[in-house]
Order: C-alpha cells, then structure tokens, then sequence
C-alpha cells in the first residue's frame, strides 16, 4: 500500500447546505488528520459535519460554533473506507474550511 499526503477539501467557503467535500476514492482507505475551519466575520457561524449522508447520526460535527474572527482546529486520527463521504455545511456563509490527510491504496 502507498500513502500519500493530501488535502481533502478547500480551502472553501462552506455551502448552507449539506454538501459532499470529499470522497474516498474506490480501493483506497483514507485517514483525516486534519481539519481547520475559520469564521472572519463579525458574528458566531456553526458548522456542522457529516461522515456519510447528513444526518443527525452521521454528524462528527453538529452546529459547532465558531466565533467571530476566530477558527477551529480538529487533529486527530478518522479512518474512512472507500466510497464514504464527508458533508459540510454552514448555518450562514461565512466559514472556509480545509481538510488534510492520507490516502492508502
């Protein structure tokens, strides 16, 4: 098995509804290390994460705030297998987020 260092998503402005930031490519297992979001606006935003399809039991992440002119960072180890997604979405425009990890196929 090969790794490979790679960013996942973004950076990106997240959208305010679920949407799919990356997908495990087929025969590949992949592991988030991670992942840093940032508010530059003047009011709180919450994010929210999904592993999978948004749903209230996928949610790594639900309505996490983030406050004004500040950011959020997740390290750690997620191993996701071939063909998971992960969904994100803001409440309000107004959060860039950025994902980093490794690859094994």
């Amino acid at each position: 098995m090969a790794d490979t260092a790679i960013r996942m998503a973004g950076p990106a402005q997240l959208p305010t509804t679920a949407t799919t930031a990356y997908t495990v490519p087929g025969a590949t297992k992949a592991i988030v290390r991670n992942m840093h979001f940032t508010n530059t606006t003047a009011s709180a935003k919450k994010l929210t994460l999904s592993i999978g399809a948004d749903a209230a039991g996928t949610r790594y992440f639900d309505e996490h705030t983030i406050q004004p002119d500040s950011s959020f960072d997740w390290n750690g180890f997620l191993v996701l297998d071939a063909a998971e997604v992960i969904q994100w979405f803001s409440d309000v425009a107004g959060i860039t987020g950025t994902i980093s990890g490794v690859e094994s196929a």
